[in-house]
C-alpha cells in the first residue's frame, strides 16, 4: 500500500524521533512506567507508521464489506441497513417467570431473546433427578418437557423472533422441542429463526459439561446440522463458541484459533456424513468474547473473518460466498465482572460491547454489572440493554462500516492476531495428520488444550496478583465502604413448583405412546441413524429431558478425563 521511497524516509523519521523525541521523555514523570500489553499479553508498541503494515495488500487483506476476505465486515452496509441484534441473556426458576423476563425485555426493545438453562436442564437431567436437588431454576430456566416450552414461549411468536438457546449436552433435545412446539402451533420450520449452542466440542476444551463421550458428542451435533439443512434452513444448529474457552482463561488468539479448529471439525464430520461443505459452512455460526483490550478484541474479529474465508477455500474447498462468510454473536467477558465495586461493570462492559460493535458482531449479550452477585436484576439488565442502544443510537460508530480500519495499531494488531492463530490452526491439524476433526478430538484425549488454557491463565492471574495487571477496585483503587445492592433472588418455591408440573406432565401423557417414542429413538442410536426426527416424536408424546438423554446415556456410556488434563 506505501511506496518502498517513502517506508524507507518514514523508518529514518521514527527511528529520529525515537533517539530523539521520544528518548528525552524517557526519562519524563508524566510517562507511565511498566507493562504496555494487552490482556492477552501481546505488546504493545508505542507508536504504530506505516512501516508496521508495509506487507499489507488492500485487495487481499481487506477488500471490502460484503466481500472476501470480509476483514472489515460479512455484509456490505453492516449497520448502515440494520444495527445488531441485542440480546439479553435471560432465564430462571421455571418457565413462567422466564416468559414474564422475555416480554419484559422484548417491550424494553430486545430485538432477540437468549435463553439460559438451569443446571439440571444443562446436563440432561430431570427437575426431580435426586443429582438436580437444590439447582432447579437456579442458574437458568428449569425445562423437563415440551411442556415447559410451550409456557416458555407463551404469546411470543416464534415465526417472528429469533432465539438463542445456550445448551450443550442436551442441545439436541431442547432443540427438538422446539421444532414440536412449531408444529404443534402450525409454523412452518423452515421459518424458524434462531441458534443453537450445541458445541460440544468446546465442552471437552473448556467448559467441561458433557454426558457421553467426544465422538458419540460429536455425532449427535452432526445430527442436528444435517437436520437443520434440510428442515429449518434459517435457524442455526451450532453458535461455535470461543465464549467459553476464553472465560477459562485462554488469551484472544488461543480463543480464536481453537474456535475455529472447532469449526472447521463440524465441518469435516458433516462432510463424512455426506454433506457438502457448501450445504453445512452457511448454517454455522460463531461465538466468542469481547474482553477489556479494547484494539485487541476489534484486531481479533477482524482477523476471525480473514482466517475463516481464507482456510474455508483453501483446507476445504468452499466455494459459496457465504460459506466463507463467518457470522458472529458476542458476549462481554463474565470473567472479567468483579463484585468489589459492581458499578465499574458498567463501564467495563460499555468498552467490551463497543469493541465487538466495532469488530462487526452480528448480535451482542451485554452483561449486567451485578452478575458477578447473583443473577441480574431488572435494573442491571435495563441498563446492560440501554448500554447496547446508547452504542447503536448516540455514539455514532455505527454510521460507518469498519471505522477502525486503516489504523496501524489496528491493522498490525490484525496481522499478529491473524499469523497467530493460523500457526495454532496448522499444529493442530498436524496432530491429526491433516484433519482437523482428528487433531480436535486427539487434543482433548492428551489434554493439549488444557494446558494451553491452564498455561495462559496461570500466567494472567500471577500478574494480577503481583498487581503488574490491574484490576480497578480490586488490586489498585479499592475501597472499604462498598455498599451493598439489592440484589435478585431466585424463588424458593421454584424446585417445588417444577417438579409439581413435571409430575402432573408424567400422570397426563399417555404411557404407552411415550414407551414406542423412546423405543423408536433408542432403534435410531442404535442403528447409527439420524436421531433428531426421533427426539421430536418423542418430544411431542412428552417425553422427559432425562427419558431422552438416558438412551444416549444408555447406548454410549459417559466419559472420564484423563488425570492431570483437567483445568
Amino acid at each position: 500500500m506505501y511506496d518502498e521511497d517513502d517506508l524507507a524516509s518514514i523508518r529514518e523519521a521514527h527511528d529520529a524521533w525515537e533517539t530523539g523525541t521520544a528518548a528525552g521523555a524517557s526519562d519524563d514523570p508524566d510517562e507511565r512506567k511498566g507493562r504496555f500489553a494487552t490482556v492477552s499479553g501481546l505488546e504493545v508498541d508505542r507508536l504504530y507508521t506505516p512501516a508496521d503494515v508495509a506487507d499489507l495488500d488492500y485487495e487481499a487483506d481487506l477488500g471490502f464489506p460484503g466481500e472476501e476476505p470480509y476483514t472489515r465486515g460479512p455484509y456490505p452496509t453492516m449497520y448502515r441497513g440494520r444495527a445488531w441484534t441485542m440480546r439479553q441473556f435471560a432465564g430462571f426458576g421455571t418457565a413462567e417467570e422466564t416468559n414474564e423476563r422475555f416480554r419484559y425485555l422484548v417491550e424494553e426493545g430486545q430485538t432477540g431473546l437468549s435463553t439460559a438453562f438451569d443446571m439440571p436442564s444443562l446436563m440432561g437431567l430431570d427437575s426431580d433427578d435426586p443429582l438436580a436437588d437444590g439447582e432447579v431454576g437456579r442458574e437458568g430456566v428449569a425445562v423437563d418437557s415440551l411442556r415447559d416450552v410451550e409456557i416458555l414461549f407463551d404469546g411470543i411468536d416464534i415465526a417472528e423472533v429469533s432465539t438463542s438457546f445456550t445448551i450443550n449436552p442436551s442441545a439436541p433435545v431442547i432443540y427438538a422441542m422446539y421444532v414440536a412446539l412449531a408444529d404443534e402451533r402450525g409454523v412452518p420450520r423452515e421459518r424458524l429463526r434462531g441458534t443453537l449452542q450445541n458445541d460440544m466440542l468446546k465442552e471437552f476444551i473448556a467448559q467441561k459439561e458433557w454426558v457421553i463421550p467426544p465422538e458419540p458428542s460429536l455425532d449427535l451435533v452432526t445430527d442436528t446440522v444435517e437436520f437443520a439443512v434440510r428442515e429449518t434452513p434459517k435457524f442455526y444448529p451450532v453458535s461455535v463458541s470461543g465464549y467459553h474457552i476464553r472465560e477459562a482463561g485462554s488469551t484472544a488468539v488461543q480463543e480464536l484459533a481453537f474456535t475455529l479448529a472447532d469449526g472447521f471439525a463440524y465441518v469435516e464430520d458433516a462432510r463424512e456424513r455426506g454433506l457438502a461443505v457448501d450445504e453445512v459452512a452457511p448454517q454455522l455460526s460463531f461465538f466468542f468474547n469481547s474482553h477489556n483490550s479494547l484494539l485487541e478484541e476489534v484486531a481479533k474479529f477482524r482477523a476471525a473473518r480473514r482466517v475463516y474465508a481464507r482456510l474455508m477455500g483453501e483446507w476445504y474447498g468452499a466455494e459459496r460466498p457465504a460459506s466463507k462468510r463467518l457470522k458472529f454473536h458476542t458476549q462481554t467477558a463474565g470473567q472479567s465482572l468483579t463484585a468489589q465495586q459492581p458499578l465499574n461493570n458498567v463501564v467495563r462492559v460499555t468498552i467490551q460491547a463497543l469493541a465487538g460493535v466495532l469488530g462487526g458482531t452480528q448480535s451482542l449479550h451485554t452483561n449486567s454489572f451485578d452478575e458477578a452477585l447473583a443473577l441480574p436484576s431488572e435494573e442491571a439488565v435495563r441498563v446492560a440493554l440501554r448500554t447496547q442502544q446508547i452504542i447503536a443510537e448516540e455514539s455514532g460508530v455505527a454510521d460507518t462500516v469498519d471505522p477502525l480500519a486503516g489504523s496501524f495499531a489496528v491493522e498490525a494488531l490484525t496481522d499478529e492476531v491473524d499469523e497467530k492463530a493460523t500457526a495454532y490452526l496448522e499444529t493442530i491439524r498436524e496432530m491429526g495428520d491433516g484433519s482437523v476433526r482428528a487433531g480436535v478430538l486427539a487434543g482433548i484425549e492428551d489434554g493439549y488444550f488444557d494446558r494451553e488454557i491452564r498455561g495462559a491463565a496461570y500466567d494472567y492471574q500471577r500478574r494480577v496478583e503481583s498487581g503488574e495487571e490491574v484490576v480497578v477496585g480490586v488490586n489498585r483503587y479499592a475501597v472499604d465502604d462498598d455498599p451493598e445492592r439489592e440484589l435478585h433472588r431466585v424463588d424458593e418455591t421454584a424446585q417445588r413448583r417444577q417438579r409439581e408440573r413435571l409430575a402432573a406432565v408424567k400422570a397426563e401423557r399417555d404411557d404407552a405412546a411415550v414407551e414406542a417414542a423412546l423405543s423408536e429413538l433408542a432403534a435410531a442410536v442404535e442403528a447409527g441413524e439420524n436421531a433428531v426426527p426421533a427426539l421430536v416424536d418423542a418430544a411431542k408424546a412428552y417425553a422427559t429431558m432425562g427419558e431422552m438423554m438416558d438412551v444416549f446415556a444408555s447406548r454410549f456410556g459417559t466419559y472420564r478425563e484423563r488425570a492431570g488434563t483437567a483445568l
